[in-house]
């Protein structure tokens, strides 16, 4: 599925920097980045540390979200859940621990290192009601109306296509489900020349909008009922943080609901 916005960027040159970044994060995760990474992360994020400490060090090292994305929305027994941009599969498996083994849990990545790091992982925990298939969040290798819940972590501001991808999570989500998923904001705009800049969105902040635009985007889509959780100072520490203070940046927990 195509968007028809005008993009800032090419979106295969995006993809492929975006997989080049997170390559590393799947097989070098103690490496420097920008960002925080793995359990501190996960700590720091308010992620329920029963959950976290039960996980394995490949299911959580290479975590690198930016909030809770279920924050506004926990998840019940037997639902059935997709992630957008899954990574190492640090939420799919959080998301796993919530529906149970009469939910299920799909993650979807375009990475071979992250794909191949949380399908192994999932097979050590025997988590048979978790899958991992690679596909964009654009194009989602998911049936029509099959979840209940479309979760994404961080992920959302490095795609190009932003209308796509909350489309196809709209076409993923049957009526009366809801899209939960976490992102960074923008206090500042960043400059149009920065905008247009591939390599200055794998820093998480060109391709971050403000709170409205989000809102706007959802609204767009088709989702009603929107809400937006506190912020979250992501970056906080982090290498990234003077350029995230920069531009205001914190994350937040959105959440809407597909009509019935």
């Amino acid at each position: 599925m195509t968007g028809t916005n005008e993009l800032a960027v090419d979106p295969e040159a995006l993809r492929a920097l975006v997989r080049d970044k997170y390559r590393v994060v799947a097989t070098e995760p103690s490496g420097a980045f920008h960002f925080h990474t793995g359990r501190a992360l996960a700590a720091r994020l308010g992620y329920d540390p029963a959950t976290v400490d039960a996980l394995p060090d490949a299911a959580v090292e290479s975590f690198a979200g930016v909030a809770d994305p279920l924050a506004l929305r926990p998840l019940d027994e037997g639902e059935r859940v997709v992630d957008l941009g899954a990574g190492a599969g640090f939420d799919c498996f959080v998301a796993a621990a919530r529906v149970g083994r009469g939910g299920a849990v799909v993650g979807v990545d375009m990475t071979t290192e992250m794909l191949d790091k949380a399908r192994s992982t999932a097979r050590h925990l025997g988590l048979d009601h978790v899958e991992f298939r690679r596909g964009l969040v654009e194009d989602l290798p998911v049936e029509d109306g099959w979840a209940d819940v479309v979760m994404a972590n961080g992920v959302l501001n490095l795609v190009a296509d932003k209308q796509a991808a909350f489309a196809e999570a709209f076409r993923a989500l049957r009526a009366g489900g809801h899209i939960a998923f976490a992102d960074i904001t923008l206090g500042t705009a960043v400059p149009a020349k920065a905008a247009c800049d591939p390599e200055l969105w794998t820093d998480c902040i060109a391709g971050g909008l403000s709170v409205s635009g989000w809102q706007g985007l959802l609204r767009d889509a088709g989702f009603v009922e929107r809400q937006v959780g506190p912020p979250t100072d992501t970056f906080g520490g982090a290498p990234g943080e003077a350029n995230a203070r920069a531009f205001q940046v914190v994350a937040h927990a959105f959440l809407a609901r597909k009509p019935a």
